[in-house]
């Protein structure tokens, strides 16, 4: 069916794509590797958590939105080019303070840390939008909430005094919300046939298991990697483990219990086996015993399930309930530890401060997010990014060159 979309790909992505790499290039100019004295291993043991995070964020996200049966090209392609814009544009806005200070912005290999931390953050909230806009709209989505998450980390460390590895507190509740609130701005009814378009296809459904088994692999090193203390590390790999593996056996033996005729619903264990790594990558290290782990895994699961089953939303990739949800819990768990550490010795200043500063910097994150979210869902629904039509939503047609002998139906 003919559609005047394809020219608007053809006058907006290149000239956008174009002048902003070009930027972003002249800016890159003025920066300087830093590179700090270190042994092979340490060198090899820092990039091997680099090499992690980057397949995280390719083949666990970009396969993670893949499972709808006619936009699978569009996820994984569209998941790589917003990655590796958002990595670049982080660098330069996490590095922007010492920039100011110094004049030179230091390109070091763990500055690229946090940046791939933000562009994750993005690679979340792209999956409430993926199939309903455009790349040209995903660039500038990509640019704003980039900006949004360095102020946050900003005003964290400046006026809350967090330190570097909290920013993981934020970053599931942060992407879901910022997704939820942009969705909702370039919300408009679905057409008819719409049903058909969202479904799991077998293999794209396998595909889109793939991407979490990666993204299942690879939790805790994510949840990890922050943090400065070798002890602190072990703990948060291993309660990221056990909060995993229950969550994962929770998912699947309540999406079975949910169903009448005692099925599994993969679309259940597609997103909830990840709940229990996401609930845990803000208190994983401050836990001192596995079965907090795993009864926290154990309601990640839950709540990802009872999620699915009751919001009824356009969320077909199961972003608000795979990590807005669990987000929140690991948020208020976080609190919860710091209380029973603090009951269990004696009750000091500090961490009634520490209590009020968390609950200060994470009010300020999910307004910051809302808030940002607001902004960009406005920013995309003018009509120069000239988004494509409700009739060719989830269609990889719509924005790719599709021979007929590489073009199934399944």
């Amino acid at each position: 069916m003919g559609s005047r979309y394809p020219r608007s790909i053809r006058s907006c992505l290149p000239l956008w794509a174009l002048l902003l790499e070009t930027a972003l290039l002249l800016l890159i100019f003025f920066t300087a590797y830093d590179v700090p004295l270190m042994d092979q291993k340490t060198f090899m043991g820092t990039y091997q958590v680099f090499q992690e995070f980057i397949i995280m964020a390719v083949l666990g996200l970009g396969f993670l939105n893949a499972s709808l049966q006619k936009q699978g090209w569009s996820s994984v392609a569209f998941s790589l080019f917003m990655l590796v814009l958002a990595v670049q544009w982080a660098i330069l806005t996490d590095s922007f303070t010492d920039w100011l200070l110094s004049r030179k912005v230091p390109n070091k290999l763990t500055s690229i840390y946090p940046a791939s931390m933000s562009a994750i953050t993005v690679l979340i909230s792209a999956g409430m939008v993926l199939g309903k806009a455009n790349l040209v709209q995903l660039t500038v989505m990509t640019l704003l909430e980039v900006t949004a998450i360095g102020i946050m980390r900003t005003v964290g460390s400046t006026f809350f005094q967090l330190d570097h590895h909290m920013d993981i507190l934020f970053f599931p509740t942060f992407a879901a919300y910022f997704g939820v609130i942009v969705a909702r701005c370039l919300a408009k009814p679905l057409p008819k046939g719409w049903e058909k378009k969202t479904q799991m296809a077998t293999p794209s459904s396998l595909f889109g298991m793939l991407g979490t088994l990666f993204l299942w692999i690879f939790w805790p090193s994510f949840n990890s990697a922050p943090l400065n203390l070798l002890e602190e590390k072990r703990t948060a790999l291993l309660n990221t483990y056990f909060a995993l593996a229950v969550s994962a056996v929770t998912a699947t033996s309540v999406s079975a219990l949910a169903h009448p005729h005692g099925k599994i619903n993969l679309l259940h264990v597609h997103n909830a086996v990840l709940a229990g790594g996401v609930a845990s990558s803000a208190p994983a290290y401050l836990i001192s015993s596995p079965w907090i782990a795993m009864v926290l895994g154990l309601l990640a699961g839950l709540i990802s399930i009872g999620g699915a089953k009751c919001l009824v939303t356009q969320d077909f990739s199961g972003v608000h309930y795979t990590f807005g949800l669990p987000g929140l819990l690991g948020v208020a768990t976080y609190i919860m530890l710091l209380l029973w550490n603090s009951s269990s010795k004696v009750w000091v200043p500090r961490t009634g401060n520490q209590m009020l500063t968390m609950m200060g910097a994470f009010s300020f994150a999910v307004l910051m997010s809302l808030a940002s979210g607001l902004l960009t869902g406005l920013l995309l629904r003018l009509k120069i990014w000239k988004a494509p039509h409700e009739a060719k939503y989830f269609e990889d047609q719509t924005f790719w060159e599709l021979h007929p002998h590489l073009f199934l139906h399944f």
